[in-house]
């Protein structure tokens, strides 16, 4: 396929809110899914005849089923406060991406089907009828939205565009319109237990090769074990971080936090997995499918503790929905949260100092730290507020001497998005992609500029990809992007007799389990 020709646009000094361009983002869609990829998810394989009724029923069950729906689409009263906090819509400069317009697009049709004042008088209100051009308008601009929720940050009334996108999605879906990347992936998930079609041989060798690697720099034998019963650890990790950097760092970080801090651990050949896109595509029962085989994990392994690797919309569906998608988790320790994320378990090891440091082993970068969306807007770490924010910059700043924040209005609960998430980190979307960048880019600018950063880090794996992707469309380069626990790894210092103490504290917790038997 030929390289798609855009422009892309220019970091400036401040942030600048752009002129409108109307249309000019209209041509932009992900590719649809093929009759194979659709079916497997209980969807009709192509457009079905009678789409215009069915998406209007589909609308209707939607609305009746999820309360906060109908309030979003009721309560809108156009004042303006989210046209410009779309980073794809400063991107863009296409109006549509503004969150309000954008949420139009739906809205105008439930108005002219599901309100009194919209089958009476549909001029006076805003509400269309649904067409064939409306329906192309929501393939299009639904899939230049990433469910970010910053907008929500900013809106007096709490309007979620992220859901009204994730209901459009499912209505086009449940005509024989969905997208090619989210439904493929998630047809893999079901299949094979990951989103790469990793199968568990693959994956067995992947880690063996981990291990050797990891052996060979440092002298000391990490475990990367799979499948083992007993461990007191579930790892359910996003799959990026079996195969490519900078996430395959961030997994042997991982690991030689687990094998410094004595704890067993295992990741699961079935459910090699935490992202979870049935979200993406609002479907509750892909969701669940996919939430049902960590669960079964669990069971089948006997651990006593799940927790979850560096994924920003992995996490968010597992702090916000595991429980009522797979629960209850009963059969884990009491002592532990349900989830528990990588970072907080790093945290905590750290503050009880049972990790051995060096920062200096990271004094060759300056970093930055990006908030990932779904971490910061949909989820928590740790027992206090904010700790989502506080948890990983604490960790960074454990393993690292020199750290700077971007600025405020581009990080934390405001933080821009990197602009491929919400099921759109596809090539047929990088001009999107590259343009849903900008804001992100100005900022990491700044203190690129200001203070010598060299290196972002981030904890989604969406966000590292996406900005490996990108970063040279913008003289940066794909390397400088880093994985949290890339930077523990790299700190976290071992020593050959902490093996042999590794080795024996797992003889005699082998031992324990025999007895017990």
């Amino acid at each position: 396929m030929a390289a798609a020709e855009f422009e892309t646009p220019k970091i400036r000094e401040y942030p600048i809110i752009p002129r409108l361009q109307e249309g000019v983002m209209a041509h932009s869609k992900p590719f649809v899914a093929k009759p194979d990829f659709q079916e497997k998810l209980g969807y009709p394989g192509e457009l079905v005849d009678n789409w215009k009724e069915v998406a209007i029923e589909k609308m209707g069950e939607l609305t009746g089923k999820y309360r906060s729906l109908q309030v979003f689409l009721d309560s809108c009263v156009k004042c303006g406060a989210c046209t410009d906090k779309c980073h794809y819509y400063l991107g863009t400069t296409d109006p549509k991406n503004m969150p309000v317009a954008r949420q139009d697009l739906f809205r105008k049709v439930y108005r002219r089907y599901y309100t009194l004042s919209g089958k009476l008088f549909p001029k006076l209100v805003g509400a269309e009828d649904l067409t064939e051009e409306v329906l192309d308008d929501w393939y299009s601009y639904f899939h230049q939205c990433s469910q970010c929720r910053r907008c929500s940050v900013y809106c007096p009334y709490g309007i979620d565009t992220a859901e009204i996108s994730m209901a459009a999605r499912e209505v086009m879906d449940a005509v024989g319109k969905g997208q090619k990347y989210c439904n493929e992936i998630i047809g893999k998930v079901h299949v094979i237990g990951n989103n790469l079609g990793l199968p568990e041989p693959a994956l067995a060798d992947t880690l063996e090769g981990l291990e050797e690697d990891v052996e060979e720099e440092t002298g000391v034998q990490v475990r990367f074990p799979l499948d083992e019963k007993g461990a007191e650890v579930l790892l359910v990790t996003p799959s990026a971080d079996f195969f490519a950097e900078p996430h395959i760092d961030g997994l042997i970080g991982y690991a030689k936090v687990f094998h410094q801090a004595g704890i067993s651990w295992t990741l699961s050949s079935y459910a090699s997995e935490a992202a979870n896109f049935g979200m993406f595509i609002g479907s509750y029962e892909n969701m669940q499918k996919l939430a049902l085989r960590i669960r079964q994990a669990a069971l089948d392994l006997g651990v006593k503790r799940i927790v979850f690797g560096e994924c920003g919309h992995a996490w968010r569906v597992a702090y916000s929905f595991l429980n009522t998608l797979a629960g209850p988790f009963d059969f884990l320790d009491p002592d532990y949260p349900v989830p528990q994320h990588i970072c907080e378990v790093t945290h905590s090891l750290i503050q009880q100092g049972k990790l051995t440091l060096d920062p200096s082993q990271n004094d060759d970068m300056v970093l930055t730290y990006h908030d990932s969306c779904n971490v910061a807007r949909a989820s928590r770490m740790g027992d206090r507020p904010g700790g989502q924010f506080e948890i990983p910059r604490e960790v960074i700043r454990s393993v690292c001497n020199h750290y700077v924040d971007m600025p405020s209005y581009s990080i934390g609960e405001g933080t821009y998005c990197c602009g491929g998430g919400g099921g759109l980190l596809t090539d047929d979307l990088i001009e999107l992609r590259v343009k849903g960048a900008l804001p992100r880019m100005e900022a990491l600018k700044n203190v690129v500029d200001d203070y010598g950063v060299t290196h972002m880090a981030a904890m989604c794996a969406i966000c590292k990809s996406q900005f490996s992707k990108v970063f040279p469309y913008y003289d940066f380069q794909m390397d400088q992007v880093v994985s949290v626990h890339q930077l523990v790894g790299n700190a976290i210092v071992l020593q050959p007799e902490e093996e042999n103490r590794s080795e024996a504290d797992q003889s005699e917790e082998a031992q324990d389990q025999a007895e017990a038997a």
